[in-house]
């Protein structure tokens, strides 16, 4: 992933909306050290690093200033509510009903990126489905204001953006973009699929064979690149994702709730340290117990190594299992519409 404005612009970030810790719609790659801190020194690194003219980058960056609502927005992540707040956004029937409808148009690439990639199309359609409202809702801050904003004036996240901001340059140079044109999340991320700059780099594929890497407006290429980029991830096909736990063992279940995302142990040694799974369960698919917040009590699930590439998107299991839930609602009601 919505972090990562008003209930339909937020809508669109939902998996951008990143707690503080992520910030990756289409989480970022690794990158070098960030960009010097101060605009002048800036553009001073982009001219002499990746030859950039000076008077255009002073022409479009000196009359830049700090927006002070992506600065309020950025400090507003969704991933911040418990999971009873949460998951509501985002499991509507409206959403489903699209989600069928995005499917049965792109019916033929869907497929096909499932047997290129292994990814389910449901999982693609869903990330979508949460990120864009199916490129509804794509963003409505400039881009480039949102990554000159963050990278130069928001402490905690600085060197992050700072290096997206060099990305998305590059990407603007490479792609032949008007830098200040591209709209998107308050975090920079665009297209149907909200991928920030470095992502768009390293991920997007030209899944029509038009020549073209479209994110911002080809669902093909959005389709293709959403399943690359979670191939590229590690997912891996056929592999389960989540599983519900009984709710009558709270106690026992809390126990093997932990910090952290990846899971480490596999579910034979889960269940040889007293997790109740059925037998036919207990493999050595990895996996790890997860809670989310009811209103009254404790929902617990099994996310296993696929849940957790999901999180790679954002990194959030509430992110994660939202995507997980309305990606069966839409199979269900994909599956059904096929039979009718």
């Amino acid at each position: 992933m919505s972090i990562f404005t008003q209930l339909a612009s937020r809508r669109v970030t939902t998996g951008i909306v990143r707690t503080l810790a992520v910030l990756s719609s289409a989480c970022a790659v690794a990158v070098q050290a960030a960009p010097p801190k101060q605009p002048t020194d800036f553009i001073d690194y982009m001219v002499e690093q990746h030859q950039f003219k000076r008077d255009q980058l002073q022409q479009l960056l000196n009359q830049r200033t700090p927006n002070e609502s992506i600065l309020e927005a950025i400090q507003r992540p969704w991933e911040a509510k418990p999971w009873h707040q949460y998951y509501p956004i985002f499991l509507t029937q409206k959403r489903v009903d699209a989600g069928v409808k995005f499917w049965q148009q792109h019916q033929a690439a869907l497929a096909r990126a499932e047997q290129t990639y292994g990814v389910p199309a449901e999982i693609v359609v869903a990330i979508i489905g949460v990120e864009t409202f199916y490129g509804q809702y794509k963003g409505k801050y400039s881009v480039l204001d949102s990554l000159y904003t963050l990278g130069f004036h928001y402490p905690p996240r600085a060197d992050f953006f700072r290096s997206e901001l060099e990305e998305y340059l590059l990407l603007s140079r490479a792609e032949g973009w008007d830098a200040e044109q591209q709209m998107g999340s308050y975090a920079g991320a665009m297209g149907l699929g909200q991928f920030i700059s470095s992502s768009y780099t390293h991920y997007a594929v030209d899944f029509d064979n038009d020549g073209q890497r479209d994110l911002l407006q080809n669902p093909v290429d959005a389709i293709g690149s959403v399943a690359n980029y979670f191939a590229e991830h590690g997912w891996q096909q056929g592999a389960p994702v989540a599983q519900p736990l009984a709710q009558d063992n709270h106690g026992d279940l809390a126990r093997f709730v932990s910090k952290g995302l990846k899971p480490q142990q596999t579910t034979a040694e889960l269940v040889s340290e007293g997790l109740p799974l059925a037998a036919e369960l207990a493999d050595q698919n990895k996996a790890k117990v997860f809670a989310f917040e009811q209103p009254d009590s404790q929902e617990y699930w099994l996310g296993y190594t696929n849940f957790y590439v999901i999180t790679r998107y954002n990194h959030s299991p509430l992110y994660a299992m939202a995507v997980y839930q309305l990606s069966q609602q839409i199979n269900d009601a994909y599956q059904t519409s096929q039979v009718q």
